[in-house]
């Protein structure tokens, strides 16, 4: 069994859960396989704490931390995969199966913060939910029953990430890649800019907030990209508030 060195770099997400039993659930099995980062978004149910389906993990329920938003329980995190049991849902993101994102992720929390989302019972991630991560990944279920319970879809998952497999060494050369809150200060400055620019009052769409910040996650920066570019974006910023959006 893993230490707890090998998963103190992975954070499970819950987002909106309904069922506090459902919470209880998910700390077990993350107690069970050696993690101990959980983070809950706007709970259905206040009182999760107190779930009695966290036996065993009633200390790692008790710690859990609780956020108003997904970009506040993702922050510190360079890498942001999200669940999605796919459905007919038009996806903006690439969709790994289970045991090559395994992979992907292990290697990545060797050197990084990694936070992996799970939705609400019902609806699962929202499309703005989904636009905070850097791609999705699936577990393959049947077609004809293709929803699984929370706590064990949590399960599958921790286990995948812990199973016997080939050792995945740390690379001298890894570079430290820019956090989920780096990339939303860009996000943002961004979203300024074409304002400040007129660049979104030619092309108006709802969820343009959502699309911008799936681009910027797209292009997973090395930290030190990532602060260059937030020191571009905040002199251009700057330039356009000072003399004016351009002419035409």
């Amino acid at each position: 069994m893993p230490t707890k060195s090998k998963n103190e770099n992975l954070r499970v997400v819950l987002v909106s859960t309904r069922n506090p039993l459902n919470i209880g659930a998910v700390a077990r099995a993350m107690s069970n396989f050696g993690f101990d980062q959980l983070c809950v978004v706007n709970p259905y149910e206040k009182a999760f704490r107190e779930a009695k389906s966290a036996v065993g993990a009633a200390d790692l329920l008790a710690h859990a931390k609780e956020f108003p938003t997904v970009a506040e329980a993702v922050a510190g995190c360079s890498l942001v995969v999200g669940t999605t049991a796919v459905r007919h849902r038009e996806l903006h993101h690439t969709v790994r199966r289970l045991e090559p994102a395994a992979r992907l992720i292990k290697k990545h929390s060797l050197s990084n913060n990694v936070a992996l989302l799970f939705g609400s019972e019902k609806y699962g991630l929202s499309n703005d939910d989904m636009s905070h991560c850097n791609w999705l990944l699936r577990i393959p279920t049947i077609d004809r029953n293709i929803s699984m319970n929370l706590g064990q879809a949590v399960a599958v998952c921790l286990y995948e990430l812990i199973r016997e497999g080939r050792t995945i060494t740390k690379e001298k050369t890894t570079l430290k890649l820019a956090s989920a809150e780096e990339m939303e200060r860009i996000t943002t400055l961004l979203l300024d800019v074409l304002h400040g620019s007129g660049f979104l009052k030619r092309r108006q769409v709802s969820d343009a907030y959502a699309r911008i910040r799936r681009v910027v996650r797209r292009l997973n920066w090395p930290e030190r990209d990532a602060t260059v570019w937030t020191g571009m974006l905040r002199q251009i910023l700057w330039k356009l508030r000072k003399g004016g959006p351009p002419e035409g």
